[in-house]
C-alpha cells in the first residue's frame, strides 16, 4: 500500500505531502481544485508518460516521491529482488523528477531506473481506473486473461505445464517448416556464408592494421620531402662552415667563465647548456634517421595492394576492420549451428506428432477447467451486478475453439451480456453503456481484489453520471474493495464520500499571487460539513447537515455489518 505521497512544483501544486491509510480514502473538493492532478502525479510515479507541461510555471523541474509498504505484495518483492534492488523494512521509495529539457530521473530505493522499469513495478503497486479506462473490458482478447485470473491454482499449474510443452512444440514446428520449405534457400545461404568465410579468412586481417599501413604509406610517399628536410636540418646543426651546435657550444663556454660572478649569468649558462645538449641529441637523431632512411618501391606496392584488399572487404562486410572481424565471428556461429542441426524431416514429424497428442490432452483439460471456472464467475458477477441494481442482467462467458494450438491453449473467450429481460446475449463490448461498464468493472474489482496482490486501487471519478440508490450501491462496492486492498477514490458523490474510512478535502488557495492546491484531512465535524456541501451545492443548511450525519451513520452501520 502507498503510505505517503510527496509532490513538488507539479501543475498548480507547490509542495504537498499526503499520508495515506489502510482501507478506503476519498478525495473530495470543488471541480478544478487539483484532485485529478494528485492521481496524475501518482500515475507518473508508476511509469506514466511524463511531460514538461506538468512543471509548475517558473520552475525548472517537478518532483514526485511515494513510499510503498510491500510486505504482502509477493510479486513486487520478487520483481525487485530479481533486479538487485535492496529493500529495507519491506519499504519501497520511488522518486521521479521531470525537467523542462525533457530529462527524467527515476529512482527506486535510491537506485537509478528507467520509466519502463517503473511501469513494470507499478503493475504490482497501483491500479488506476478513470472514467474512460474500461478498455480491458472492451477488448475480447483480455477476457481469457480475466477468466484465468479468477481460476484456482490448479488451472494455473495446468496452464504452466501446457506452455512448457507448447514452446517445445513451436520450436520443433518452426524447425520442420524451415527444413521442409527452405532447404534450397538454406543450402544457398550456406554456400554464400562459406564463400564469405573463406574470403575473410584468407585476408588474415589484424585489428589496427589498416591504420598502421596508412601511416607507413604516408611515409613512403613523402620519402623525398623527408630526406631533403633531414639533410638540411643536419647541415644547419653540424655544417663545416657554420655549425649551430658549435656556435651554441662556444656561447656556453663563454658564459661558463662568468657564471660564478652573478646568478643572472649562471641562469643564462644553464639555458645554453640545455640548448647545447638538446641540439646535440637532435643532431644525433637526424643522423640516425638519415642512415636508416631507404626508399622501398616494392614495399610501397605491397602496402597499396594490402590497403586495396581491405577497402574491398569493407565495401562488402563493414565500415572498419573490426566490423569485418565481427561479421566473420557471426558467420562462424551460424555455420556451426547449421552443421549441428542434423535432424531429418521424418524425425521432426515423429516428435511433433507425439507432442501434438500430449498438447491436445492438456488443452482439453484446460477447457474443462475453464468451463467450470466460467460458471462460477458468471454467478459471482451476476450477484455483484444485482447488488449494483442490474438484477435483470445476464452475464455469460462464451467459448470458441481455435483451429491450432495457442500459447494459452485452444480456448477463445468473450464476455456476453444481456441487460434487459427478453434481449438476447450480445458481446459486452458492443452493448454495454458507460454506466453499465463502470458497474461491471466494479463487480470484477470486487471479485478480483480478494485474489490480486496489488497494494492500491485508485478510482478517478468512476461514479460520474449516477445517483440515488445506484450511487449508494457503487459506494458500498468501492468500500468492499477497500476491505481487501487500499482504495483511493476521487468522487463528487456524497454517498461514496460517506462510506470512506478517511476523507481528504482538496481546495485551491491564492498565496502571493500564485494558486496552490491544499489538502486537508477532515475531522468528523468537517466531514459532516463537506458531505452537506456535496449534497446541497454552495449553500449548507441545517437540514443538509442532518442528511450528511445520517449518511455517515448509515455508512458506519453497513460497514459493521460487512465486517461481521
Amino acid at each position: 500500500m502507498i503510505q505517503e505521497l510527496t509532490v513538488q512544483d507539479f501543475a498548480i501544486i507547490s509542495n504537498l505531502n499526503i499520508p495515506f491509510k489502510d482501507g478506503m480514502t476519498v478525495l473530495t473538493g470543488e471541480t478544478g481544485a487539483g484532485k485529478s492532478i494528485i492521481i496524475d502525479a501518482m500515475g507518473l510515479l508508476v511509469g506514466g508518460r511524463g511531460s514538461s507541461d506538468y512543471i509548475r510555471d517558473g520552475k525548472e523541474r517537478c518532483r514526485i516521491e511515494g513510499s510503498f509498504y510491500i510486505k504482502d505484495t509477493l510479486h513486487a518483492l520478487q520483481f525487485l529482488k530479481e533486479r538487485g534492488i535492496d529493500i529495507t523494512d519491506d519499504m519501497v521509495v520511488i522518486q521521479r523528477e521531470i525537467y523542462r529539457s525533457g530529462r527524467n530521473n527515476c529512482r527506486v530505493n535510491g537506485q537509478l531506473v528507467t520509466t519502463k522499469f517503473l511501469r513494470e513495478l507499478g503493475r504490482f503497486l497501483v491500479d488506476i481506473h478513470g472514467q474512460n479506462e474500461h478498455q480491458e473490458l472492451m477488448q475480447p482478447h483480455n477476457h481469457l486473461k480475466l477468466l484465468d485470473q479468477y481460476a484456482t491454482s490448479g488451472l494455473h499449474k495446468k496452464l504452466k505445464d501446457y506452455r512448457e510443452k507448447f514452446h517445445i512444440y513451436k520450436s520443433l514446428n518452426d524447425q520442420l517448416i524451415n527444413l521442409a520449405q527452405n532447404e534450397k534457400e538454406q543450402a544457398q545461404r550456406i554456400d554464400m556464408l562459406m564463400f564469405q568465410h573463406n574470403e575473410i579468412e584468407a585476408a588474415q586481417l589484424i585489428e589496427g592494421e589498416e591504420e598502421q599501413l596508412i601511416e607507413e604509406r604516408r611515409k613512403l610517399m613523402n620519402f623525398q620531402k623527408i630526406s631533403e628536410s633531414l639533410s638540411k636540418a643536419g647541415r644547419y646543426l653540424e655544417s663545416e662552415e657554420i655549425s649551430a651546435v658549435s656556435l651554441v657550444g662556444s656561447a656556453m663556454s663563454d658564459m661558463e667563465q662568468i657564471e660564478e660572478i652573478d646568478t643572472v649569468y649562471q641562469d643564462t649558462a644553464d639555458l645554453l647548456r640545455t640548448a647545447y645538449y638538446s641540439l646535440q641529441e637532435a643532431s644525433g637523431n637526424i643522423a640516425d634517421s638519415l642512415e636508416s632512411l631507404e626508399m622501398d618501391e616494392s614495399r610501397l606496392l605491397e602496402v597499396d595492394n594490402r590497403l586495396d584488399l581491405i577497402r574491398q572487404l569493407k565495401r562488402k562486410y563493414g565500415e572498419s576492420v573490426i566490423d569485418i572481424l565481427n561479421y566473420f565471428e557471426d558467420i562462424n556461429k551460424e555455420l556451426s549451428l547449421t552443421s549441428v542441426d542434423n535432424l531429418s524431416v521424418d524425425d521432426l514429424e515423429q516428435k511433433l506428432n507425439k507432442l501434438k497428442k500430449e498438447l491436445q490432452v492438456l488443452a482439453n483439460e484446460l477447457t474443462q477447467m475453464r468451463e467450470v471456472t466460467a460458471k462460477s464467475l458468471e454467478e459471482a458477477i451476476m450477484k455483484q451486478l444485482s447488488e449494483l441494481y442490474m438484477a435483470q442482467t445476464v452475464f455469460s462467458v462464451k467459448f470458441t475453439k481455435a483451429a491450432d494450438f495457442l500459447e494459452t491453449g485452444q480456448d477463445k473467450v468473450e464476455f456476453y451480456i444481456s441487460t434487459n429481460v427478453g434481449e438476447s446475449l450480445k458481446p459486452l463490448a458492443k452493448v454495454a453503456s458507460g454506466g453499465e461498464l463502470s458497474r461491471m468493472m466494479l463487480a470484477l474489482k470486487t471479485i478480483f481484489s480478494k485474489t490480486q496482490s496489488i497494494t492500491s486501487i485508485v478510482f478517478d471519478e468512476v461514479d460520474t453520471g449516477v445517483s440515488g440508490r445506484v450511487a449508494q450501491a457503487i459506494a458500498e462496492k468501492i468500500h468492499q474493495i477497500g476491505l481487501n486492498s487500499q482504495v483511493l477514490c476521487i468522487t463528487h458523490l456524497p454517498q461514496v464520500a460517506a462510506v470512506a474510512d478517511t476523507q481528504y478535502f482538496i481546495k485551491k488557495e491564492v498565496k502571493t499571487n500564485r494558486t496552490e492546491t491544499i489538502v486537508q484531512d477532515l475531522t468528523k465535524e468537517q466531514r459532516v460539513n463537506e458531505i452537506a456541501r456535496m449534497l446541497s451545492g454552495s449553500e449548507v443548511t441545517e437540514l443538509t447537515k442532518e442528511h450528511a450525519k445520517e449518511l455517515l451513520a448509515l455508512a458506519k452501520r453497513e460497514s459493521k455489518k460487512r465486517l461481521t
